[in-house]
């Protein structure tokens, strides 16, 4: 049997009989092994009805009407299956009924369709809700998914209902096999096309969410910041170009502030408080988290900004790209052997400056604009067993003495 076939029979409802003696005839379609069935406003009676040549007999005025009007009926219902295997992908009986009636047929979304959604969605709303740098990253996590589909299913796209949990396993593998992502940018891709599942779940556009049980597999968070000694070696080198020398103090700046480059980049006076303490703050927003971060001036931090500081702007201005490009040139010079990147002065703040000079882990997160304590966290736990390490080896020596 195929059943992508669809039968339509016409039957009669024998346990209800009018005072006439005549029966209901109903209609059932089938298609993909499910029926919708109907009343079709028709009665006859039941010693005239040929459940096997679906007709009403002895041919007279009254069965010939009745005749007629199946005919049509059976007319209509194949002209709506052949209208939506034209026209849609996926459809089921429900649909045939509901073209058979005249009226809209149920919606079936596809995912890079919910996708380009959000994606719209989130664009009007960058600079109120979400930031620039996260919309590309959305838009390029459309890209990724719907270069994924053409690959694995050789279609431009793919119905929400039809999406399995292996969908996000085969993702990983593609992103991993064809571009050598990272563990860490490939669960970050997959999240992206979770939240979009879950827009479509929430509109109503999705029964069940085919990821519930789905994990995202574990990676090993690699915290690289420069050492005590690999920042004194940079602050005390004499560069021979101005460029890469304020570079360097802009880079020692956030060492010593925790500052992330977009915080950086727009620092002016109005970040400068007087605290609760006396002492100088910044205190600004943090777009990326919609937070507000207060970090104590320090001193070194402080002889920065004396060194730079024009009118408002309190530090040269320079795009993050060439940041990183003087960045590379600088450690080469300075012999540092890391791939030096902004990022890494914010990692240094956190760890040489604050964790291994004994400062909580809560107060490490708040300084750094976290917006959740996990965060920090799962990103320097072994910063931190390194630090109860090292002063489990001081308390054995001050033991043994």
């Amino acid at each position: 049997m195929n059943i992508n076939k669809m039968t339509i029979l016409f039957l009669l409802h024998k346990h209800k009989v009018n005072k006439k003696g005549k029966c209901p005839i109903r209609c059932r379609i089938t298609y993909l092994k499910k029926r919708k069935e109907f009343s079709l406003g028709l009665f006859l009676n039941p010693d005239y009805w040929s459940s096997k040549q679906q007709k009403a007999k002895p041919p007279n005025p009254d069965n010939n009407y009745i005749n007629t009007q199946l005919s049509l009926i059976s007319q209509k219902i194949n002209e709506a299956f052949l209208f939506l295997q034209v026209s849609n992908e996926t459809f089921d009986v429900d649909d045939v009924y509901l073209k058979y009636k005249g009226e809209n047929i149920k919606t079936h979304k596809t995912l890079l369709e919910v996708f380009k959604l959000h994606n719209e969605r989130m664009n009007k709303l960058v600079g109120i809700e979400y930031t620039n740098s996260t919309y590309r990253k959305f838009i390029e996590a459309k890209k990724h998914t719907t270069n994924f589909i053409k690959h694995q299913y050789n279609k431009n796209d793919i119905l929400l209902e039809s999406i399995k949990m292996n969908f996000l396993r085969d993702f990983d593998f593609y992103l991993k096999s064809e571009f050598g992502h990272k563990q860490i940018t490939i669960n970050k891709s997959i999240q992206r096309v979770r939240k979009i599942v879950k827009l479509a779940l929430a509109e109503g556009w999705l029964e069940k969410d085919p990821f519930i049980l789905y994990k995202p597999k574990r990676y090993e968070i690699r915290v690289v910041f420069l050492t005590k000694e690999e920042l004194k070696d940079l602050e005390d080198y004499q560069f021979a170009q101005s460029r890469l020398s304020q570079v360097r103090d802009m880079f020692v700046f956030c060492c010593y502030t925790g500052l992330a480059y977009a915080e950086m980049s727009n620092l002016s006076r109005e970040h400068l408080i007087k605290g609760f303490d006396g002492n100088t703050w910044i205190k600004m927003y943090r777009k990326k988290t919609n937070t507000t971060v207060s970090v104590p001036l320090l001193d070194k931090a402080n002889e920065v900004l004396m060194k730079y500081c024009q009118n408002d702007r309190l530090l040269p201005v320079i795009t993050n790209q060439k940041f990183n490009s003087y960045l590379k040139e600088i450690a080469v010079i300075v012999g540092i052997n890391k791939r030096l990147t902004h990022h890494i002065a914010r990692k240094t703040f956190a760890t040489t400056v604050l964790l291994y000079n004994d400062v909580p882990m809560e107060i490490v997160s708040e300084l750094l604009g976290h917006s959740k304590m996990q965060i920090t966290q799962r990103h320097y736990a072994k910063v931190v067993q390194k630090s109860v390490s090292d002063l489990t080896k001081l308390l054995n020596k001050k033991l043994n003495n």
